[in-house]
């Protein structure tokens, strides 16, 4: 049962393969706020490799080794597995102290189909950002580290980032028709090797949605 639109949090989805300017676009997001609004950046892959680095973490043992698997092999958290995506969107929701003037910037949940439905107890969708980065102009981002967060990352190999770019395009980019049937309003930013989370941001910034 989908909570009442006003019980829940409003949020941004940003959608776009690995390598798109997704985490710097966040990041600029909570430092500048949005039409009036202030914004949190939930960066799921992060608060992922967060938890398995925390001995306090919530979640439980076979969590942990369910976390560790999917960032090993890249998979999917599947509706089995939800529970722990919940606890992690929540208590950043609830750490971020999230209200009515705020909007939750998503980064990397959901992430299909299963996920999204789960999410709408909680999660009031208000705009997609898609940010359209064919796999070469992903490559190109990456080598260059366009956005600057590639430091430390092990998973940029290329038969890595190839994978990551055919489950998203399996996966994760059917969210787009999804939300569309929900009337949920989408903005496309067409992405250049060079492109910044400077730019991206005006684009969303001017957009009325």
């Amino acid at each position: 049962m989908v909570a009442r639109r006003d019980k829940r949090f409003k949020a941004i989805l940003l959608i776009g393969p690995t390598g798109a300017g997704k985490t710097p676009l966040g990041q600029l997001l909570e430092k500048r706020g949005l039409k009036g609004k202030r914004c949190i950046h939930f960066d799921f892959g992060n608060a992922l490799r967060k938890c398995v680095a925390d001995p306090d973490s919530r979640l439980t043992r076979d969590e942990i080794l369910i976390v560790r698997k999917s960032l090993a092999t890249g998979a999917l958290l599947e509706d089995k597995d939800f529970i722990i995506a919940e606890k992690l969107l929540l208590d950043f929701i609830r750490e971020r102290r999230a209200g009515g003037n705020s909007f939750v910037v998503l980064n990397g949940l959901p992430r299909h189909a299963g996920q999204a439905r789960a999410i709408e107890r909680f999660i009031d969708m208000r705009l997609l950002v898609k940010l359209d980065c064919p796999l070469g102009v992903v490559l190109a981002r990456i080598q260059m580290d366009t956005g600057g967060d590639r430091s430390g990352r092990t998973d940029d190999a290329l038969d890595e980032v190839e994978q990551r770019v055919k489950l998203f395009k399996k996966r994760t980019e059917p969210l787009i028709d999804y939300y569309r049937g929900m009337r949920v309003p989408l903005l496309s930013i067409d992405i250049k090797a060079k492109s910044t989370a400077q730019g991206m941001y005006r684009q969303i910034e001017t957009w009325q949605f």
